[in-house]
């Protein structure tokens, strides 16, 4: 099977700037992911949300809309965290009707720590027909499995059926206005990991990365192997 349950664990929540407690070298993107909904740059409307279902979580399905790069597998990652739930990743273009079953199957049983089961389905629009219809009928109000969340992800929803999609309740993530946040992160990234270096532009490196959180932090990457 090629879905992944993780189980929370307290121990690998963030700091409280979002940096995870890695004992050896990870990248920027990884180090600097952040484990918590408060800790993303912008997005402060799926923040909002966010941050009030978290406090009263219902079995419910979700759509994350938006441009690769955005933040929608980290943010429902990141209310996983916050809810305590446990985790069953279905990885971009790996969700077929059995992978479906067997997770759905899982979901009945009760949490291991008890709380919520999160279903995040990567790439969702990838999904094949089958599986599509499949989660229709799960996703009914007398079929839905208890305590469940799901999370898709999906750069665009053309190849989802209009019936899916009225099912989830939809954030659309887009790096619109985030340059300025993310120049703020790239600043405090680098006093941290460089302190005595010279900085580069940040601002420039967020213009060329077109305000997109992953792609600056890997130019800043790069930057800093040259400092």
């Amino acid at each position: 099977m090629a879905t992944q349950s993780i189980a929370h664990d307290p121990a690998l929540e963030g700091t409280g700037q979002g940096q995870a407690p890695f004992g050896f070298p990870v990248s920027l993107t990884e180090k600097y992911r952040p484990r918590r909904i408060a800790d993303f740059a912008g997005l402060g409307k799926q923040r909002k949300i966010l941050s009030k279902f978290a406090a009263n979580p219902y079995p419910s399905a979700w759509l994350f809309l938006g441009a690769s790069g955005t933040g929608k597998t980290t943010m429902a990652l990141a209310l996983a965290t916050e809810i305590g739930a446990e985790v069953h990743h279905i990885p971009s273009q790996e969700c077929n009707v059995q992978n479906l079953a067997d997770v759905i199957r899982m979901c009945w049983y009760v949490p291991q720590g008890g709380g919520f089961h999160l279903v995040l389905v990567d790439e969702a629009d990838q999904m094949s027909n089958a599986a599509q219809l499949a989660l229709l009928s799960k996703m009914d109000s007398t079929a839905f499995p208890p305590m469940t969340i799901f999370v898709f992800t999906c750069n665009a929803t053309d190849r989802l059926e209009a019936r899916f999609l009225s099912r989830c309740r939809k954030l659309e993530f887009s790096t619109y206005g985030l340059g300025p946040e993310i120049t703020r992160l790239l600043k405090q990234v680098w006093n941290e990991e460089a302190p005595d270096a010279e900085a580069p532009n940040f601002a420039r490196i967020v213009k060329d990365s077109a305000n997109n959180a992953r792609d600056a932090l890997t130019k800043l990457e790069l930057a800093l192997m040259e400092a």
